[in-house]
């Protein structure tokens, strides 16, 4: 019973990053150059998936699943605060990735640590 209740936990969690990562204006994006970001939508897609195969494959755990979704709704929210005004600058796109690769690291780490979902 607990591991249908986390795999559909899971299974959301992933649907609403993918859709958080996706939800884009697109009238304001494709009218405003420099509001677009491909790179980052895509590395968004990439964690998500990486984290629900962890799920799946018991590496993560309930805890570890919770503090990386926190991560990744943090970066989504620096996306839309760096869309805001208009032009995503380069400062910001490093400030994001830089975020996102620790994120990554994150991971990586909890999924190769010795705990496992039960």
């Amino acid at each position: 019973m607990n591991t249908r209740i986390t795999f559909v936990l899971t299974l959301c969690l992933t649907f609403a990053l993918t859709v958080i990562a996706g939800a884009q204006t697109e009238t304001t994006a494709a009218t405003q150059p420099g509001v677009k970001t491909p790179g980052v939508t895509k590395r968004q897609k990439n964690q998500a998936r990486r984290v629900h195969r962890g799920v799946k494959n018991k590496s993560l755990t309930k805890h570890e699943t919770k503090s990386i979704a926190k991560d990744a709704k943090e970066i989504q929210q620096d996306k839309v605060a760096a869309k805001t005004d208009g032009t995503v600058t380069g400062a910001e796109r490093k400030e994001i990735h830089q975020d996102m690769n620790q994120t990554s690291r994150k991971i990586y780490r909890k999924k190769h640590n010795s705990r496992s979902r039960k």
